[in-house]
């Protein structure tokens, strides 16, 4: 809760539920990151949040942009940035999108399968390309399991490929998992990376890029570690494994950037109880998983709420959301406590929801609108 969002809370008391984000702490977390990786370009990962202040103030500071789809490609474009500053990092494309950014400016794209690189071969000539291989996840609050990414063994094959096909394969990346809360993952990714590296340029490939994905994290309820301490993990793991010979480095942040910048507000709807002796009260809000909070699936993301009766007597309680769905439940083994005082009508916040929320939001599950987005 930055001093802008409180005042704009305070002042013009919007509807619930919204989004208010600070773009301010946006620029603030962009230059941090900066200091702890001074040597990587930041491509700003666009679907944690794709609003157009977010996205203009990163074009101004410099940033780089990592696009997820053609449509994102537009988003930044719009914002003024140029289509050289953005990679198309989805592993999974359409040939007409690829076709569509190479088109517009965009020479850096990711892939991970012999059919994608036959894609980009056609669509895209002698772009420039880079595997992403398949690493460990453990650590990671929001696992990205095995959709993305190769086996090390089909990544060579591919690499020593898209040279004989015209593209010019410039590098490897990996995704270590979205909120991931230790830096030995990027450690150890590192040396796989390192590993794949010698044995590329040995064969004659002239790798010179590594893309350490994104997945730096924000703090919901726990603390996690500084973004100081995954630069000194991250740069400390590179001199080991390239030595002096190190290479270009990207870094995808999304939630990094975004995530601490911005807050929900939202409505209690009801508190109730199942049976008049349960100690856990059920506490609805005005948002739900439905409604932008799809990151408490499993209850992986444990979202920090704020209430107007903060400090008084608190009881355990299950959260959930507005919709006629049972999944829409947001907290229930995760042992949250809120005030006993806490009542319909109350306003309460849900801290650090800056990003993927409102991307989350469907457009109208049981007639509810998505929530609605101020940026101050």
């Amino acid at each position: 809760m930055t001093p802008k969002i409180a005042r704009f809370l305070r002042e013009s008391a919007p509807a619930t539920p919204c989004l208010v984000l600070d773009v301010d702490r946006v620029e603030e977390n962009y230059r941090r990151l900066q200091a702890a990786l001074p040597l990587a370009r930041i491509y700003y990962a666009v679907k944690a949040n794709p609003a157009a202040p977010i996205l203009e103030r990163l074009v101004r500071l410099g940033s780089f942009f990592d696009a997820a789809s053609f449509e994102e490609v537009e988003a930044c474009l719009a914002a003024g940035a140029r289509g050289a500053a953005v990679s198309y990092g989805n592993t999974v494309k359409k040939e007409r999108d690829i076709r569509a950014a190479f088109e517009r400016g965009v020479r850096l794209f990711a892939f991970d399968s012999e059919e994608e690189l036959a894609k980009l071969a056609r669509a895209a000539p002698g772009a420039q390309v880079y595997c992403r291989i398949l690493v460990g996840n453990e650590g990671a609050e929001w696992p990205l399991s095995r959709k993305f990414g190769c086996e090390v063994g089909m990544a060579r094959e591919l690499m020593l490929a898209a040279g004989e096909m015209g593209l010019d394969p410039v590098g490897l990346s990996f995704h270590v998992g979205s909120q991931q809360t230790t830096t030995a993952a990027y450690e150890a990714a590192i040396a796989r990376v390192a590993m794949l590296f010698t044995d590329l340029r040995e064969a004659g490939v002239k790798v010179r890029l590594v893309n350490l994905g994104g997945g730096f994290p924000v703090r919901y309820r726990e603390a996690v570690p500084e973004i100081e301490d995954f630069g000194t993990a991250i740069m400390g793991a590179l001199a080991e494994h390239f030595g002096n010979a190190l290479p270009e480095i990207i870094v995808e942040p999304g939630r990094f950037i975004v995530g601490d910048a911005g807050v929900v507000q939202s409505e209690v709807v009801l508190v109730s109880r199942k049976a008049k002796d349960d100690p856990v009260r059920w506490v609805y809000l005005d948002i739900g998983r439905f409604g932008g909070l799809a990151e408490t699936e499993g209850e992986a993301i444990k979202y920090a709420i704020r209430t107007p009766h903060d400090g008084t007597a608190e009881g355990p309680v299950t959260v959930a959301g507005p919709s006629c769905d049972s999944v829409d439940t947001l907290y229930e083994k995760s042992n949250v406590r809120l005030p006993l005082r806490l009542a319909a009508g109350d306003k309460v916040e849900l801290l650090a929801t800056g990003a993927y929320v409102t991307t989350y939001a469907s457009q109208g599950f049981n007639g509810f609108r998505p929530l609605a987005e101020h940026y101050v």
